[in-house]
């Protein structure tokens, strides 16, 4: 089940977390989670953290005009999941611009909590027309205020 928080300040407790099993489409042929998948489970954490928010993106494209992409990704693969593995992927906004989103992201083992991968994401807003950067909505921006 998912997490959601809004609190000042920030704990070992992450804002949002998502349940991911490992499915065989993950996975290599050794049975190890391919390594790009780990940045699929953290967009999908991405996006229900938001939706937790109240926010979905087709419908911020719809009235808003904008969208979101990945600007930066910095990743490190500590130890490897497994095919049939339950995971959590954590999501933590640690700041905001006019036009991006940085988070802190972690996918751990459910069953011991071992750290598998981690990773600082650079999320830009862009204009859907122009596909150049675009101010974070207002609604969206006095939300994430509660967040961090």
């Amino acid at each position: 089940m998912a997490q959601s928080r809004s609190a000042v300040g920030r704990d070992a407790v992450p804002s949002y977390s998502l349940p991911v099993r490992v499915y065989y489409e993950d996975t290599d042929s050794g049975g190890v989670v391919y390594y790009a998948n780990y940045l699929k489970f953290m967009e999908r954490a991405r996006t229900e953290w938001l939706r937790s928010l109240g926010f979905e993106q087709d419908e911020l494209r719809v009235r808003e005009g904008v969208l979101f992409a990945v600007r930066r990704a910095e990743i490190d693969y500590l130890r490897p999941a497994l095919f049939n593995d339950q995971l959590m992927v954590s999501v933590d906004l640690c700041g905001s611009g006019g036009a991006s989103l940085l988070f802190e992201q972690e996918v751990r083992r459910e069953a011991d909590a071992a750290l598998c991968c981690r990773g600082r994401i650079k999320i830009a807003c862009l204009s859907e027309k122009t596909l150049g950067p675009n101010r974070i909505p207002a609604a969206l921006l006095a939300e994430l205020a509660n967040v961090l």
